[in-house]
């Protein structure tokens, strides 16, 4: 008997030395694919990065796509066809300067097969370039430039996609709530110099003439100033009933706190958009921001309701801005792509094609997100957007929805 287990012994020594000997299957996976394919180890991760604002004045806005992104990747079970997700990347600063030292850093990195951002229209035309090139996908939750999905246009590069709208909603929108809601019938706008503020100030001022309205005026400052007085004393000599002026922080609370000390302007109405909807401008505006108006989209719903009390219960906050949706959106756009052209060997190992990955996010069609049932173009835009319309109060945050329609989430700070 003893001999025998000897023997059993011995065999199974000898397989498992032959088996050590061969190694597992060698992958008969060739990559086809036109402009590459990223190929995973059994145990490495799949790497997903990020291009967002994380710090300075705008850091709300970045901040809280990331932390959306988080709460997918948990949602995931931290996850991607039994690959742990890695999550890291690069603060592009909501600047032109910072998006191309972020965008380069991450275009260096061939482990990464896609990226959620950027987080400013301004970053993405330094960074996509990059980025495009690199062969990455890349789906922002906030840039809302018309031209970055506009075939036609030098900023459109191949592989951006975006969960957040397109301005031309949301200054169309911001149009008709001025002069239908508000019925005003002169406005003025100011922009900031960067292709968000610009881009959608054009599209609200070209709405609003075809709606019936003036345009008194149409400014700008720059990035960096503090005072606004000369700016504002121009605005005031055209006596506009409302200025639209969608920028960003710290440039947006000191022209609404310095526009209520402007003679002339005293009992103009203000009107911001989502770069500008977070705490931080209800903090540096103090009393000055009762009854500023900002335009944004709107997200509701029971999932939406079940999503924000896992923000709350992970961050031990509300949400801190408005795109953190969207972000969530993209990351599981992303996955769901992935899930559907990765190559996968016996021993794990992932195969993903880089073009074949983009084809997949242009292909997807009625997907059911927390910010609508989403459908992407050929040219990037994903969003199914409702925008509306909320206003601010002195100390409080979130803004009140007051147009289309009221809508109060179901947690609570």
């Amino acid at each position: 008997m003893f001999k025998r287990f000897s023997i059993v012994i011995s065999a199974i020594a000898v397989l498992g030395m032959l088996l050590t000997a061969c190694g597992p299957a060698a992958s008969t996976y060739t990559c086809t694919d036109s402009i590459g394919c990223v190929t995973i180890a059994p145990t490495d991760p799949v790497h997903i990065a990020y291009l967002l604002v994380v710090s300075g004045a705008n850091a709300a806005l970045g901040t809280d796509s990331r932390n959306g992104v988080q709460i997918a990747i948990d949602d995931a079970g931290g996850k991607i066809l039994g690959h742990t997700v890695k999550f890291d990347g690069q603060d592009g600063l909501c600047s032109a300067d910072g998006g191309q030292a972020a965008g380069t850093k991450l275009a260096s990195d061939p482990t990464i097969v896609a990226v959620i951002g950027t987080s400013c229209s301004s970053e993405a035309r330094a960074a996509e370039p990059l980025l495009s090139a690199a062969g990455f996908v890349t789906i922002s939750p906030s840039n809302t430039a018309p031209d970055l999905t506009d075939p036609t246009s030098p900023n459109h590069y191949a592989g951006f996609f975006r969960t957040a709208h397109n301005d031309k909603v949301q200054g169309a929108a911001a149009a008709d709530f001025a002069f239908n809601f508000l019925h005003i019938t002169k406005a003025a706008t100011i922009h900031d110099g960067s292709l968000y503020a610009d881009s959608l100030q054009q599209v609200f001022a070209d709405n609003f003439k075809q709606l019936g309205g003036t345009i008194t005026l149409q400014t700008s400052v720059t990035v960096g100033q503090t005072d606004m007085s000369s700016v504002l004393a121009s605005v005031a000599s055209g006596s506009p009933e409302l200025i639209y002026f969608p920028i960003f922080m710290p440039e947006g609370a000191f022209i609404i706190d310095q526009a209520k000390t402007t003679p002339g302007l005293e009992n103009t109405k203000l009107m911001v958009a989502d770069g500008l909807y977070s705490p931080d401008v209800v903090n540096a505006a103090g009393a000055s921001i009762e009854g500023t108006y900002v335009s944004s989209p709107v997200v509701q719903g029971t999932a939406y309701d079940a999503f924000v009390a896992k923000y709350k219960a992970k961050f031990g906050t509300l949400p801190i801005n408005i795109f953190h949706a969207h972000a969530y959106d993209g990351f599981n756009i992303i996955m769901a792509a992935i899930q559907k052209v990765a190559v996968q060997d016996a021993d794990g190992t992932l195969h993903i094609p880089r073009q074949g990955l983009r084809d997949a996010v242009t292909a997807t069609k009625d997907f059911k997100g927390l910010t609508g049932v989403l459908t992407c173009t050929a040219s990037g835009d994903c969003a199914n957007p409702i925008i509306g319309v909320y206003q601010y109060h002195t100390g409080a945050y979130p803004p009140t929805l007051i147009w289309p329609t009221q809508y109060v989430p179901t947690a609570t700070p």
